[in-house]
């Protein structure tokens, strides 16, 4: 694990694209195509508005989420709905998008057959990542019902997961998927996630889901 901090976020946003935008044309000189996958939430909007605008072969980059709530993406709280909005313009427009939601199927059954179109995608090429207070990343919340299933070694690509008090249920890549990605990075901002990371360090995955995918992983960090 190598730890960058950073003096402010904006800095942090605009190292990590260029960081991720390196790594994407690193993936397109080895392989017919490259697999990006990022989360949603906040804070990754500002890397993904940089990103988006670099000029490389994007036609050859396939996007897809690390996670998602099982909703259409017109839905406020969809995940690809951001994607779309913040990393898929201008260049980043031509990149092909793997969708996981199946209208009219509840997640658990769909993840089986959603899990067979992300084979060839697999191992993915570079991995952005984030972290909650309570250490979860990707919907790999501790506790949550699925989660166990999630950290088998032979999960299929794609897991259901719900969360208690969560009326909305997830998908999301396994634990072994994540951490088999060829460059992954965890962005970090607060005081209070660079101590759940530093706790995370001495934890079981079960309990603190980031460390099942801080081997290898650069973490960048700011306040």
């Amino acid at each position: 694990m190598n730890l960058i901090e950073y003096s402010d976020r904006e800095m942090l946003a605009m190292a990590v694209a260029n960081q991720m935008a390196g790594d994407l044309k690193n993936a397109l000189l080895a392989q017919e195509f490259a697999t990006l996958a990022v989360p949603g939430g906040s804070t990754p909007g500002p890397v993904f508005d940089l990103l988006g605008a670099v000029d490389l072969d994007w036609a050859r980059v396939h996007v897809m989420l690390t996670d998602e709530r099982w909703v259409d993406e017109t839905h406020d709280m969809s995940n690809t709905r951001l994607i779309k909005d913040r990393l898929m313009r201008g260049p980043a427009s031509a990149a092909q998008f793997v969708p996981f939601y199946r209208a009219g199927k509840t997640a658990k059954d769909a993840c089986a057959d959603v899990s067979t179109t992300l084979v060839d995608k697999m191992p993915l090429s570079v991995l952005m990542l984030g972290m909650g207070a309570d250490m979860h990343t990707a919907s790999l919340f501790p506790g949550a019902q699925g989660v166990a299933a999630a950290f088998d070694p032979d999960a299929a690509l794609l897991c259901p997961v719900q969360v208690a008090g969560q009326d909305i249920a997830r998908v999301t890549l396994p634990a072994h998927a994540l951490d088999g990605a060829l460059v992954k990075h965890l962005v970090i901002f607060g005081d209070d996630k660079r101590a759940a990371l530093e706790r995370a360090e001495t934890l079981p995955p079960q309990q603190a889901p980031i460390a099942a995918v801080l081997g290898g992983a650069t973490i960048h960090w700011a306040a």
